[in-house]
């Protein structure tokens, strides 16, 4: 019966998951909010650009060691995704969403950046956390990265003040124990500030990878990366990174000229190497 009675609940979810991933304005705003049952009118997932998150929060970790949230912030862009590790349904994509971009991409977690999952359910254990990091670890088939992976558990109070901060707002329904809650992850400067979101349960690479250029502001990443940063521009209202029409002009402006220069250079040397031998074949 419990299953049953979560099935229009899980139904909503998926219509929301797929709503927030292209969501334009904030979801308790005016129509957003309009047609939606009472427990998603409160949900929403609105991080703030260059918002600071509280750092010295207490979690475990999947083992059960005690850890504060900073000790993932170092020098490095961190990942992070608020989920909860029971969900039936929208962590599960989330998750497998992650998983499948970060897989696209030649950065390693551990090495270049850092993964942090974190659970918004107080209920959820440190055994349930391993289980998940080992579900993500053997879809991700680079051993070598686990330590670059990391999955929370935490108080009610570390877990409301870093939903606050990132205004990641969720309900919970009492009659199938199931949240509704948004989905999206969001990509972290090394200070612990939101430098770039995304929304929904699928994230395009290139736009992954990107953000985590961003992120670390420019410490990662190949001189392909910096110019497609320079030519592409994030759009917090959709989430994503699209064509900047007047710096790919500027740059395509910039490139003419350094080879029309570099063309003149290369035509003087060859004159002047066919007068040396022209004089030196007089003499």
């Amino acid at each position: 019966m419990t299953r049953l009675r979560s099935i229009p609940l899980m139904f909503a979810l998926m219509l929301y998951a797929a709503a927030a991933s292209a969501q334009t304005v904030p979801s308790n705003v005016g129509p957003a909010t309009q047609g939606l049952p009472p427990i998603l009118q409160n949900v929403g997932f609105e991080p703030a650009l260059n918002a600071q998150l509280p750092l010295d929060l207490a979690f475990r970790d999947e083992t059960g060691r005690e850890v504060q949230l900073r000790d993932y912030f170092t020098k490095k862009p961190v990942l992070l995704a608020l989920v909860y590790y029971s969900c039936p349904m929208l962590c599960d994509q989330l998750e497998e969403g992650v998983v499948g971009s970060l897989r696209m991409l030649s950065f390693n977690p551990g090495q270049d950046y850092e993964v942090v999952f974190v659970s918004f359910d107080p209920r959820d254990s440190s055994n349930v956390a391993a289980q998940k990091k080992a579900s993500a670890m053997k879809q991700f088939h680079r051993p070598a990265t686990a330590d670059g992976w990391h999955f929370l558990t935490g108080s009610k109070e570390s877990i409301d003040a870093l939903t606050k901060a990132a205004n990641f707002r969720y309900s919970f329904d009492p009659k199938s124990g199931l949240f509704a809650h948004a989905s999206g992850i969001m990509l972290l400067t090394p200070d612990g500030r939101i430098s770039r979101y995304f929304y929904g349960v699928e994230y395009p690479a290139r736009e992954v990878r990107l953000g985590l250029v961003d992120a670390s502001a420019g410490k990662i990443g190949t001189v392909i990366d910096h110019v497609l940063l320079y030519c592409f521009q994030y759009d917090p209202s959709s989430a994503r990174y699209s064509a900047s029409i007047l710096k790919i002009l500027r740059l395509g402006g910039v490139l003419t000229i350094v080879c029309l220069v570099a063309g003149m250079l290369i035509f003087r040397r060859r004159d002047a190497g066919a007068g040396r031998k022209k004089n030196q074949g007089a003499h």
